[in-house]
């Protein structure tokens, strides 16, 4: 029996900084705010979008602790702890654990490449360690490795492995995932350009970007499709694709940063190797953001 986290609106939090590189928990909070005024359904924090991979480890453990403590649990809070580190990942795994999060999100190990068997064996480590239900990531186009429906088949088995960020793009490679494993892992869309198309397979919800900035929009899509409105939420989807093109122009989360900042929310700033978006790009992002009333 599936242990459903959430269903609908996952937002992937970005992780605010002040000028001087200091998560500004100010801004924070106000994104926080923000996202739960929209009805979102689950945080996700100190993931790939909250540029996990330059926050030191107490500093992560502290930001997911500030979202626990804050949310107080209205919505499941899920910990971003993957690493290409297995032991690494545990370690961060059972922090995140004892700081109170409800669940974890764990990518593919990146770089190493490893086998589908290594998959497999990182994974169950990771999800031994801890008593949280836990979500697998997969995001070649960032790490180099592709898990593989007979790979998502094996990792169903676990107790604790309950579900999917699928952001492979691949519809063809969803549908046989979904027929191997529809009863036992829930599926979520992780590109924002496919929402509505993975939830026509049996997903089960998005785990987002783009609510970073449309939290109530984003919901809405999930909320309409759920009614049976499958048409009205296509359309969403169709409407909002050129602000989910611009919000991925550049590598992600730079011009959800940029966005977020022109609303006023948090500042600007990102971790190297990480950049400001580049104006040129800004200024279209912006113009889309008008047309949607969230940039004047």
């Amino acid at each position: 029996m599936k242990n459903t986290i959430f269903k609908g609106v996952g937002t992937a939090l970005v992780t605010p900084f002040t000028e001087t590189g200091a998560v500004d928990y100010e801004a924070f909070e106000k994104l926080l705010d923000y996202q739960l005024a929209g009805g979102v359904d689950a945080f996700i924090v100190c993931a790939t979008t909250g540029e996990a991979p330059t926050l030191e480890d107490d500093e992560h453990i502290e930001a997911i602790k500030f979202v626990v403590d804050f949310t107080k649990g209205r919505i499941p809070v899920i910990a971003g702890t993957g690493s290409n580190n297995t032991d690494h990942a545990v370690m961060m795994s059972k922090r995140a654990e004892k700081a109170g999060a409800d669940a974890l999100l764990c990518v593919t190990p990146y770089y190493n490449k490893c086998t589908q068997g290594g998959l497999v064996a990182s994974y169950t480590k990771i999800a031994d360690s801890t008593g949280l239900p836990m979500l697998v990531y997969n995001v070649p186009s960032r790490t180099g490795v592709n898990i593989k429906p007979d790979t998502y088949q094996k990792l169903g088995e676990h107790p604790r492995i309950v579900g999917i960020k699928e952001a492979n793009g691949d519809i063809s490679s969803v549908v046989e995932t979904m027929s191997k494993c529809s009863d036992t892992l829930d599926l979520y869309s992780g590109n924002d350009d496919q929402i509505i198309p993975l939830m026509c397979m049996g997903g089960v919800g998005v785990i987002s970007v783009l609510s970073n900035i449309l939290p109530k929009e984003t919901k809405e899509m999930t909320t309409k499709f759920f009614e049976g409105d499958v048409k009205g939420a296509a359309q969403m989807q169709m409407h909002y694709k050129a602000l989910i093109d611009a919000l991925f122009c550049e590598v992600n989360p730079i011009p959800a940063k940029a966005a977020l900042s022109a609303m006023g929310i948090i500042k600007n700033c990102v971790r190297l190797p990480l950049t400001p978006m580049e104006s040129a790009n800004y200024e279209k992002l912006v113009a889309l953001m008008r047309k949607e009333g969230l940039a004047v």
